[in-house]
């Protein structure tokens, strides 16, 4: 029924207790795709030994022989699933044990949604440090402009839809916000989604984290939410909000992890 999706790069000390995360979900018609995007520790072989471990058979691995990006790599998982809904899982996360069997029943009791996501707990080497809340329920279109409006690890979504719109977009100026282009492809082919008020992931928000949000990924964030604008005929002056990611891109690292630290409480 839910084929869950993993890029793996890197990851050998977190992969572990990201699969035993699923392993220990309340629903069981799953199957796990991982695919390693060239990774130069031991994570493939980490993920190897759980597929000869597994005798239902329920992990597929696949391998690039070098780093092409999130994008791809998502796509090509889906290239090879099977359930009719797709649900996202990061190698050094871990998915609460019911997480999957909530989100599949709040997208069969409202049938009209394509999109199911959720809050994240964050976490780091010191525990849990901060809980989200969930302020955008149902989320709009013009919401697309001021960021991605589902949380992209813990979201369940239809397969049909996914394959509607041709999966993940692959391009230097998409990575690292593959989710919210996503979320602009489908909210633009009428496709919509929801966030529950529950926390059912946890994200694993630490150092390795922030020293992954470089200054040309914010690039890419300015970019994307000008597409929004004129993808959705939102008025022009709205193109100014794009400036903010640019500018959050320019804080020093101590401020910018003070006010991301204050923010998690009051948004998805």
């Amino acid at each position: 029924m839910i084929s869950i999706i993993m890029g793996i790069y890197n990851c050998a000390d977190t992969l572990g207790d990201a699969i035993e995360s699923i392993f220990a979900q309340t629903y069981t018609d799953w199957e796990l795709i991982m695919c390693d995007d060239g990774s130069k520790d031991s994570t493939y072989e980490i993920a190897k030994k759980y597929i000869q471990d597994n005798s239902q058979r329920r992990i597929k691995l696949l391998r690039h022989e070098f780093n092409r990006g999130l994008n791809q790599t998502l796509n090509d998982c889906l290239s090879v699933a099977r359930g009719e809904y797709i649900a996202r899982m990061d190698a050094d996360d871990i998915s609460l044990p019911m997480r999957l069997e909530k989100e599949l029943n709040a997208l069969e009791k409202e049938p009209e949604l394509a999109i199911v996501s959720c809050p994240m707990i964050h976490f780091d080497e010191n525990g849990d440090w901060a809980t989200g809340k969930c302020n955008r329920p149902y989320p709009q279109k013009r919401d697309l402009v001021f960021g991605t409006i589902h949380a992209h690890a813990p979201c369940i979504v239809r397969a049909e839809a996914m394959k509607a719109v041709q999966g993940y977009s692959v391009g230097k100026k998409l990575l690292r916000v593959e989710d919210w282009h996503l979320w602009i492809k489908m909210y633009s082919a009428g496709y919509y989604g929801k966030n529950l008020e529950e926390p059912l992931y946890k994200m694993r928000d630490d150092q390795n984290a922030t020293n992954r949000r470089k200054f040309r990924y914010r690039l890419n964030e300015a970019y994307v939410s000008r597409m929004a604008v004129k993808k959705f005929s939102l008025p022009k002056w709205m193109y100014i909000y794009s400036i903010r990611f640019i500018m959050v891109g320019l804080l020093p690292t101590p401020i910018y992890n003070f006010l991301h630290r204050k923010k998690i409480n009051v948004k998805v």
